[in-house]
């Protein structure tokens, strides 16, 4: 069933003080020029299908479509329940961008996780010094859409590990190519991940960290832990790394 964020607070291509989608049970009425275009024109939905619409208040609602005119999608309401589609902890990446289409997969995949929000960092070693946070943000809400996110995460624009670090945090871990002093397995078991926790998860270039990023890390004594003894790629261990953390916690 086709998923559609229809509340200005998470639909990019809506102003969250204008609105024009009405919840008027049992009906929904979608006026915004995003999904209005997505549903009419590319999906060329038809009345008596069905869609699956969420709001701001991350509530779900089963619908048919009752009309199509010109201006406006009409569906009525069979079903609404809160969205399960999210983790009961926050979970946050500040990680060092890629050139390639490798950051894209990431954004998706990272997504797809459950990640509340991403901090582009712009390290020693960055091979991507220009700030796409717009882009990456168009990504990570179409990956919403498809695996029916209850909320889009937050692409922040690009900035520094100091202004990253500055922000309020429950727990920060750094994932090292080296310098480190476990693994993410023996971490979590000793320091077992709590609902509602606010989780950063560090994460650096493909030339790894500078020595003088391992000493400010070792400044703020953050812990610095392995995936194991292969290497990965950067895209690679973004997505190992937010898998783990989340299997450990919910196994």
């Amino acid at each position: 069933m086709p998923h559609f964020f229809i509340g200005g607070g998470v639909n990019p291509g809506v102003n969250k003080e204008e609105n024009p989608n009405k919840i008027e049970p049992p009906l929904i009425t979608i006026k915004d020029s995003d999904n209005y275009r997505h549903i009419a024109r590319s999906l060329r939905a038809r009345a008596g299908e069905k869609l699956l619409l969420i709001d701001d208040n991350q509530i779900q609602y089963e619908t048919v479509i009752k009309e199509i005119n010109s201006k406006e999608i009409i569906c009525e309401i069979q079903k609404s329940y809160p969205s399960k589609r999210d983790l009961d902890f926050d979970l946050y990446l500040a990680q060092s961008p890629l050139r390639s289409d490798s950051q894209l997969t990431i954004m998706e995949k990272a997504t797809e996780l459950g990640i509340r929000e991403v901090f582009p960092v712009a390290t020693d070693n960055c091979a991507l010094k220009v700030d796409k946070h717009e882009k990456w943000q168009r990504v990570m809400y179409e990956a919403s859409k498809q695996c029916e996110r209850a909320k889009i995460p937050t692409c922040h624009k690009l900035s520094t590990l100091e202004e990253v670090l500055s922000k309020d945090f429950d727990r920060i871990i750094v994932f090292a190519e080296r310098s480190t002093e476990m693994s993410l397995k023996q971490y979590l078991r000793e320091n077992p991940v709590k609902k509602g926790e606010r989780f950063l998860v560090i994460i650096g270039p493909e030339g790894g960290f500078s020595e003088r990023e391992f000493e400010y890390f070792r400044g703020k004594n953050l812990p610095m832990i392995t995936l194991g003894d292969l290497i990965l790629k950067a895209d690679t261990a973004v997505i190992t790394a937010l898998g783990d953390i989340i299997y450990e916690y919910q196994g």
